[in-house]
């Protein structure tokens, strides 16, 4: 390969492309080493790691084991409108390149700032500083009981069987809900709404930082 063909190093710059459609990287943002989070580059290219300290007081929204591409697309739209970071945990019920996935986020995806972690222990290493706020329809406060910090993150589970058992029991006091009618048919709102419902009253809170 003649260095006029060579793929160069992906810059901060250059990750800022499209995730899927140009050629692009997704934007890498690793936690501790890099180790935790998996990149997805142009053949041969290697996005460059970033540390967790830039964008500290970003909110996070953690979605363990999704399974529905289109909801972790509209999510993805969502976290770039706001700057939150996203964080997906495996092991997710789709790629991370399908189409469904795509389609929902648009051409937001350039502005998706993604970590993806290989388990829950490897998520939950790498930030065992920041607030964590985990939603789940058997959380006996509600959402808005809350006074949410910079760098809070929110963690949803799948969607069809939410979060894991014992998430809710070890964080049982920071487990939250969003109200519903009392009909045991309704048993939950789609994540991707339950998402942007928390999402912007912490932003609210907050007082929109960033936003206009």
């Amino acid at each position: 390969m003649t260095d006029k063909n060579k793929p160069a190093p992906v810059t901060q710059e250059r990750s800022r492309q499209s995730a899927f459609g140009d050629g692009g990287a997704v934007p890498l943002h690793s936690a501790a080493s890099g180790k935790n989070c998996e990149a997805f580059s142009r053949e041969g290219e290697t996005a460059r790691p970033h540390s967790a300290a830039s964008g500290k007081n970003r909110l996070h929204i953690v979605l363990v084991e999704p399974e529905i591409p289109s909801n972790t697309g509209n999510i993805a739209r969502s976290c770039a409108a706001t700057g939150t970071i996203l964080h997906l945990v495996k092991p997710l019920g789709f790629d991370i390149g399908d189409r469904a996935v795509k389609r929902a986020g648009l051409d937001y995806w350039p502005y998706v700032r993604l970590h993806v972690h290989e388990n829950q222990d490897a998520f939950f290493d790498a930030y065992p500083a920041h607030p964590k706020y985990f939603v789940s329809t058997k959380g006996t406060r509600l959402y808005t009981d809350f006074v949410y910090e910079p760098g809070a993150m929110f963690v949803f589970g799948a969607e069809t069987k939410g979060l894991p058992q014992n998430l809710i029991a070890e964080n049982a006091s920071r487990v939250m809900r969003i109200p519903m009618r009392p009909e045991e048919r309704l048993r939950s709102l789609n994540l991707s709404n339950c998402a942007n419902i928390v999402l912007y009253e912490a932003l609210r809170q907050l007082g929109f930082p960033e936003l206009r």
